[in-house]
């Protein structure tokens, strides 16, 4: 249905954004940016406003989370508009699949694999089970493939592409059997990094320094940790205390860039020693 022949007096509130995406994108009354827009254009905007979803959850702020799943909520509209405008599939067949592949991936909550069927009261599932069974419809789905890699989508996030990649190895068996080897691993590229500063190549530095990193994503994964979340959390507790540090050096008459290293240092143990 074309989202512009909705009745707005009794339109559901997603039928009132695809209207006015519809507006947006219509060919003379509508907005000139968003009617040259195309899904390569806009990919780095909803990257974007994924990031500000994931950073009002670790702030903890539901009013700020509220807005920002609008905003990716508007970035998902966006594609499906572009999408039926170029014939390629419809807003309807999105959700279908949607419902379709869910309801597939859960047989331990739908049996008879209909939206309307449940399962008999007390039917116990581990976690366990449940991954199983996931993994291998998913398998299922996406047919034969060349490479257990070829499961990885190119477009995620570089640390958590690389957490995904690991734990594709993983799953035939090319993992270390342990955390504290990875640890070793880790000292090991240490020690190639310092060679590579020694020798003063940049190109050698920037490998090593790649190696690391991959290999500290590996690393929380053995943890089943999020580098993705990880890295986050890390930027917002430097963030912190460095804000400490500029109101602290103003409140002792000093200010942030015209002071010594030591005195920026001084201020930044401070802000650790508050708990931030």
């Amino acid at each position: 249905m074309n989202p512009l022949h909705v009745d707005l007096n009794k339109a559901t509130p997603m039928e009132r954004v695809r209207y006015l995406m519809a507006r947006l994108r219509e060919p003379v009354y509508g907005c000139p940016w968003d009617q040259k827009q195309t899904h390569q254009t806009i990919l780095p905007f909803t990257l974007e406003e994924a990031y500000e979803v994931a950073d009002a959850i670790l702030k903890g702020d539901t009013q700020h989370l509220r807005e920002e799943l609008g905003d990716l909520m508007f970035q998902v509209v966006f594609y499906a508009q572009m999408a039926e405008e170029a014939g390629e599939f419809t807003w309807d067949e999105v959700l279908n699949g949607l419902e379709n592949k869910l309801v597939r991936r859960h047989p331990h909550v739908f049996p008879e694999g209909t939206l309307q069927s449940r399962i008999t009261p007390g039917t116990l599932v581990s976690d366990e089970q449940i991954k199983g069974t996931w993994e291998k419809i998913k398998a299922r789905e996406k047919g034969e493939l060349a490479s257990v890699l070829d499961e990885v989508a190119i477009g995620l996030a570089p640390l958590q592409r690389s957490q995904k990649l690991q734990k594709s190895a993983a799953k035939i068996g090319f993992d270390w059997p342990s955390a504290l080897e990875v640890v070793d691993k880790l000292q090991e590229e240490t020690l190639e990094l310092h060679d590579a500063i020694t020798h003063g190549n940049i190109e050698h530095i920037a490998d090593e320094l790649g190696d690391m990193l991959f290999v500290l994503t590996n690393l929380a994964r053995h943890f089943k940790l999020d580098a993705e979340t990880l890295m986050l959390k890390a930027n917002a507790k430097f963030e912190r205390r460095f804000r400490y540090m500029e109101q602290w050096l103003l409140h002792n008459g000093l200010i942030a860039g015209e002071t010594s290293l030591e005195q920026m240092e001084e201020g930044w143990r401070e802000a650790k020693r508050q708990g931030l």
